[in-house]
């Protein structure tokens, strides 16, 4: 049985090939210049500016934007505080926050929307990761195996998301049409750098 130490390393030795890849896909943000006309002098485009360093971080008394990002601990922004609201869940799914995402737009006034994934998501390929849940929750929880085992069977097909760019793309699209006011931009977050990108949209 693969521990997830293993998994890891195995997923860390192969992203130098993965990350040749994803960047053909991918928008770099260095300087201002870099940021697409429809997203400059948005909130979109103070996060790229804030995160990468590009801006320095300004005073903010009530949030700009909604950020959906994944819960892995890998992540962390670079922002000013009560700039965004944060929406955490595996993947950056926010399929199953939806009531979350409307409260943060209605009650919070906000007309954006950064959607971020990243890369080497543990929500890729969540099979390859079965035998590692069910151990881990029965040492860790107290589960038996066969609980632990139901629960992955009825949540992985709710979870997985096959490809990171994809289904960022594909989420992004799917906010679009429920929130037709709102910008909605998809960006990746490169754990190796610990920079967003913007991915193309083609």
């Amino acid at each position: 049985m693969k521990s997830l130490f293993s998994y890891r390393k195995a997923s860390l030795n192969n992203s130098k090939n993965q990350n040749l890849i994803l960047m053909d896909r991918l928008i770099s943000i260095a300087t201002s210049d870099d940021i697409p006309p429809e997203y400059r002098d948005t909130p979109i485009g103070l996060l790229l500016e804030y995160h990468n360093e590009i801006k320095p971080l300004d005073t903010y008394k009530n949030a700009k934007l909604l950020i959906g990002m994944c819960m892995d601990n890998r992540k962390h922004l670079h922002i000013p505080d009560n700039f965004a609201f944060i929406i955490r869940s595996g993947g950056a799914n926010l399929r199953y926050s939806e009531f979350k995402v409307s409260y943060a737009i209605a009650i919070g006034q906000l007309g954006h929307i950064a959607l971020i994934g990243h890369n080497n998501c543990g929500m890729v390929n969540l099979q390859d990761r079965k035998d590692i849940f069910i151990k881990g929750l029965v040492d860790m929880a107290g589960w038996d195996a066969d609980r632990a085992e139901s629960q992955f069977m009825r949540f992985e097909p709710m979870y997985e998301i096959h490809n990171e760019i994809d289904f960022i793309l594909s989420e992004v699209e799917r906010l679009r049409k429920e929130y037709p006011k709102i910008q909605v931009a998809p960006m990746l977050y490169l754990v190796e750098d610990n920079k967003l990108y913007l991915i193309k949209e083609e």
